[in-house]
């Protein structure tokens, strides 16, 4: 199959791509605005195919488009605080550009699209998000990307991933995401101050992210047209669990609670991932695998950018 991946140069393309060309071609468009080389690995395989543009260019979309029988869009803005600072191209990017997308494909072509689980918002209660639950999107990242969804659903032809807080190492790495920042936080601080501690949130392996994405490729007709869960079930975790956790692998981690701070999402909630599952989906990573990971990659190199040095 040739398969379109917007954004693929990114903290999950970089990795997805990798599972995808054992199947497939692939076709990456991106701005390449970071300038990693983070898909150099791919570039002597003759079944993947750069494309440097913009997703919300409607004349590179089209020409694209037409060469392909599934999108993955992945080219956002991801994450509140990033869509509150630039708002417009927060809209354009996540909703727009998916927009675009939609209106340009034929009723043959496919779309598994990723969106996030913190479209569930504040949980009133201990009891599971579901697909069925109501979405509660508080950001604009959370709004945006739940519209997202709801286009591509109501077109009848896609699948979208609501994906939990993801952790694991990247060729393209974000150190914003909460295992991989605290982890990194435990090696080189030692210390950590935590706000909204027992505020709750699930977490899935960056690999496995990309093999929910190859299973719903292989599994595509039987799960048209769905939403699905996707994270560990056994990680449905508060602020401060994780970091019990982190510290059963660094032991001279320190940690405390502060009263003062807000979670612009309002994430908490417990998720269910019981319907992919049903369909024979598994993770494979642990959070202990993912935490032996990142201490072993950030041994080789440090940054200043998220850190309190």
């Amino acid at each position: 199959m040739k398969i379109l991946v917007t954004g693929g140069s990114g903290y999950i393309g970089s990795v997805l791509i990798h599972y995808l060309l054992k199947e497939h071609e692939v076709y990456v468009l991106d701005k390449f605005e970071k300038n990693n080389p983070s898909l150099a690995f791919f570039c002597s395989n003759k079944s993947f195919h750069i494309i440097k543009g913009d997703v919300r260019d409607e004349k590179i979309l089209k020409s694209i488009l037409n060469r392909v029988e599934m999108i993955i869009p992945l080219a956002a803005l991801v994450g509140a605080p990033l869509c509150k600072q630039d708002p417009i191209n927060a809209q354009s990017t996540n909703f727009d550009a998916i927009k675009l997308i939609v209106d340009n494909i034929s009723t043959e072509q496919k779309i598994i699209f990723p969106t996030t689980n913190s479209g569930y918002g504040i949980s009133n209660n201990d009891e599971l998000c579901t697909e069925d639950s109501p979405l509660n999107p508080i950001s604009l990242y959370g709004k945006s990307k739940c519209e997202a969804e709801d286009l591509i659903l109501q077109s009848g032809n896609g699948i979208t991933f609501r994906l939990a807080t993801v952790f694991g190492m990247s060729p393209q790495m974000r150190l914003d995401l909460i295992v991989n920042d605290f982890v990194y936080r435990a090696m080189f601080d030692s210390a950590l101050i935590i706000f909204e501690g027992s505020f709750r949130r699930n977490f899935i392996h960056i690999r496995d992210v990309s093999r929910a994405f190859v299973h719903a490729i292989d599994n595509y007709e039987r799960m048209n047209n769905e939403p699905f869960n996707v994270g560990l079930s056994s990680a449905n975790l508060t602020k401060l669990e994780l970091c019990k956790k982190i510290k059963e692998h660094l032991p001279n981690f320190t940690f405390i609670e502060s009263k003062i701070g807000e979670d612009p999402d309002k994430r908490d909630y417990l998720v269910s991932n019981e319907k992919i599952e049903s369909t024979g989906f598994k993770p494979s990573f642990s959070l202990d695998d993912g935490i032996k990971e990142l201490i072993k990659g950030y041994a080789s190199f440090r940054t200043s950018l998220f850190s309190n040095v």
